[in-house]
């Protein structure tokens, strides 16, 4: 062995031998080709700019975890959780990326927001693009086309006076983003007035305050509950359900709204 294929050797990572300490992630579903995982709320995708001190990476967990590479086909917000969708190969998270990119997949989201709702709805309003900070200055950000529908699930109040009124108002909605912009969903419902709960980018830092110190629970509370799309080799049709974690299950139930769930999101 040369001296050079030996340094290359030493660098790859030992798969087997990380995973029987590794951190685990859930698997929701998997294939010789895709995988799908249920992404924790606070866990980055990858490594990222923004969280320049961050150390725990879904794609960095996952490959420990199965023993291979894989390659993100679409992202989810640090603060957001949900099903996570990957490739097995570059090849095939390319076109599953072109799934996501040309709208052919049907997502669905859970939110719980400020105030009463609607019982549905469409949020048809353009957002300036998002642009990296280290081009932004150099770049003039440009709107582009979002949509998003919304359906009422629940409504609750509470009689805590949080902001300027004797009643606090809530409700959980199931949304379906139309097209993929960057923080869509959370834009969106601020537009509205009626900003995700735990937002601390978007929302309303009163409420968000009151569910993690009185309700405990401390995360944004969206969560990506499905994902269905036509797979990348087969053609089959593909569903994916979440289950939403333990804040986001007991504030629901706290509230009465858990059997409004599908029984493989809750």
């Amino acid at each position: 062995m040369t001296k050079s294929s030996s340094k290359i050797s030493r660098q790859m990572p030992n798969f087997e031998q990380v995973a029987k300490t590794a951190e685990k992630l859930n698997i929701l579903y998997q294939d010789e080709y895709i995988i799908a995982i249920n992404k924790p709320s606070g866990l980055l995708v990858h490594r990222s700019p923004i969280d320049r001190h961050e150390t725990r990476f879904a794609i960095q967990i996952l490959r420990d975890q199965i023993g291979q590479y894989v390659y993100p086909a679409h992202r989810l917000d640090k603060p957001t959780s949900g099903a996570l969708l990957f490739g097995l190969s570059a090849a095939v998270a390319s076109k599953l990326g072109h799934t996501f990119s040309n709208q052919q997949i049907k997502k669905s989201y859970l939110a719980v927001v400020r105030g009463h709702c609607p019982s549905a709805g469409r949020i048809d309003h353009a957002l300036t693009e998002i642009t990296d900070q280290r081009i932004a200055k150099s770049k003039v950000a440009a709107k582009q086309s979002a949509v998003t529908d919304f359906r009422l699930l629940g409504q609750y109040q509470l009689d805590v006076e949080i902001e300027s009124y004797p009643q606090s108002r809530y409700s959980l909605l199931e949304l379906q983003p139309q097209t993929g912009r960057r923080h869509q969903l959370r834009r969106h419902l601020k537009h509205i007035s009626h900003p995700i709960i735990g937002d601390a980018k978007y929302g309303r830092g009163r409420h968000n305050r009151y569910f993690a110190e009185h309700l405990q629970c401390p995360r944004l509370l969206l969560h990506a509950a499905q994902q269905t799309f036509q797979h990348p080799v087969s053609g089959l049709e593909i569903c994916i359900n979440a289950p939403i974690d333990v804040h986001f299950s007991d504030l629901l139930s706290r509230f009465a709204w858990i059997d409004l769930l599908p029984p493989e999101w809750q």
